[in-house]
Parts: C-alpha cells; structure tokens; sequence
C-alpha cells in the first residue's frame, strides 16, 4: 500500500478512535478491494433500506473522482480521439474520469419488482449476483443486523462461485459474519448509529483504494 492510502488510514483512526478495533479488518478489506481492481474484476454491492442507499453511494465514489479528480489514461485518451474525432474525442477525454467497475443491485427496479412478484423477494439480490456473477469479482453486503435474509442469500451466492465478500454489519455475529471473507462491525446496536459508522467505513474503503490506485 502506499503512502498516501497508508497515511488516509492513519488520518481516520485517529479521527475515529472508537472504530479502532475495525483496524485489521479494514487494511484486509482494503487490500481485497484493490485486488479485485488490480485484476479487472468488478464490485456488486445490496442492502435494503438506508443500506440500500448505502449501496448507491458506494458506487457514486468508486465510478468518479472521490478524493481526486481521476485522469484517464493518455492511451485511452488517444483511442478516442483517433476514433471518435478531434473534436468529440477530445470533449469526452477531458470529462471522463478513472472509474472502479461497481454495481449496486439495489438500482434495478424492474428486475427487483418482477422478481419479488413472480419468484421470491428474498432471492431478488441473489439472481443478480447469479447473473452478473465471475470468479475474482467481490460483493459487498450492507445489513445493520447482518442477518438480512436477501443479503445472505446473495453472500452465499457469491461465495458459492468463487467471489470474496466483505459484509458490513452492527456488533452482534450474525449471518452474514458467518460467511463473509471479511466483517467490518459498528460497535453499535442501534440502527442509526450502526449507519453512521458504516458511512464512515466506506468513505474510508474508497478513499484508500483511489489513493492506492491513482496515485504513485
């Protein structure tokens, strides 16, 4: 990792002294979330309710420019210019930005009704991951019990195919902690403040992860 993720992770404990105990389980999640970037695999993320937001947002910071703003590389650069033309090619390089390949399962409305409806509420995120699904790719799983029966079910679809998962869950073992590749956990309880911890983890989870791979 270099200096600059390793200096973001210092800056947030110190910022977060309660969350200390996550230090261990946040540097592996990290390092799994770039490995999966590193190789070209792709992150799918669900919750439900504020953890599906939660899930929106992920993927609002790892597409753009979170901490930075993300420079293409010149070769793709170059690519469109040579093929959509000076001019075009030109505009869109100068307003495309680095993107980290993430998926929100909670995005798909049609999917999700039609599913619910003719199938099974429960195995709606499972579908999506059985879709979308290749060995290497990794999902992450908001639940602020870590026993959201949707969520499992999708961690249990993923690990079945040879994806990591990273479940953010409250204190208590759970479901989900009983199957994830890694656990991060609010010391909380209450719902609200398990979130605003989880919102704090993963600014911190994208933050490292741009600054490890965008700049040296």
């Amino acid at each position: 990792m270099n200096a600059n993720a390793a200096a973001c992770i210092q800056r947030f404990f110190e910022d977060n002294p309660h969350l200390i105990s996550q230090r261990e389980a946040v540097i592996q999640a990290i390092g799994l979330l770039i490995e999966t970037y590193r190789q070209g695999n792709k992150v799918l993320i669900c919750g439900n309710g504020g953890s599906a937001s939660d899930s929106e947002h992920i993927v609002g910071e790892m597409m753009k420019g979170f901490l930075l703003a993300r420079k293409i590389p010149t070769s793709d650069r170059q690519m469109l210019i040579a093929r959509c033309g000076e001019d075009a090619g030109s505009r869109i390089s100068d307003h495309l930005q680095g993107a980290l390949p993430t998926l929100s399962l909670v995005s798909q409305t049609a999917l999700l009704t039609a599913f619910c409806n003719d199938v099974d509420p429960q195995m709606a995120f499972a579908q999506q991951v059985y879709g979308y699904k290749k060995e290497g790719d990794l999902l992450i799983g908001l639940s602020t019990s870590g026993n959201s029966k949707n969520v499992y079910y999708a961690a249990s679809v993923a690990n079945a195919f040879g994806m990591k998962t990273i479940s953010m869950t409250g204190c208590a073992d759970s479901l989900l902690s009983g199957i994830s590749t890694i656990t991060l956990r609010s010391p909380e309880k209450e719902t609200f403040k398990v979130q605003e911890d989880h919102i704090k983890l993963y600014h911190l989870l994208c933050g490292a992860v741009e600054l490890e791979l965008f700049t040296s």
